[in-house]
């Protein structure tokens, strides 16, 4: 009996070490963000910013734009150059609904940090995540991940 379970699972474990060797079967699958860029700046609900001048290694795994009765709202999700996760969210529903429902109740002011043309605010995020916020008359943008620091402030400054 353990040799017939043998048999069966060594073509089991070369289909999984090539999938992960050659298909790169543990990576997250890009995609362009630019559609729900274009979506977020026909709709004209708040100036839209894309990010630009990132260094190699960031890429696009997940975006969209909604529109509800509250506001409207673009997310775009990033893995890292250290494949990190970080989220991009630019929004004109109002802060004091979209900080919470974002960072969720444990998010919490850290003080300032001045990037670019802005100054944003440091909070913390739901479990070991750490958000930067720049809070705008039309609109809110958060940048929240378990990125390290270099990474948020890059992004953050490549949106500013």
């Amino acid at each position: 009996m353990a040799i017939s379970l043998l048999v069966l699972l060594i073509p089991v474990a070369l289909l999984l070490a090539f999938y992960r060797g050659f298909l790169g079967g543990d990576q997250p699958t890009s995609v362009d963000p630019t559609p729900a860029f274009d979506q977020a700046r026909s709709a004209a609900a708040f100036p839209v910013s894309e990010p630009t001048g990132l260094s190699d290694g960031w890429r696009a795994v997940r975006a969209n734009y909604r529109s509800s009765p509250d506001g409207a709202t673009l997310r775009v999700g990033y893995v890292t150059p250290e494949g990190r996760g970080l989220q991009l969210v630019q929004s004109n529903v109002p802060p004091e609904r979209l900080l919470p429902a974002e960072l969720t109740d444990q998010g919490r002011p850290q003080g300032q940090a001045d990037l670019g043309a802005g100054t944003w605010q440091r909070y913390t995020a739901r479990g070991n995540e750490q958000a930067l916020v720049l809070l705008q008359p039309d609109r809110t943008v958060i940048v929240v991940g378990d990125a390290r620091d270099n990474e948020l402030r890059e992004i953050a400054t490549a949106v500013d």
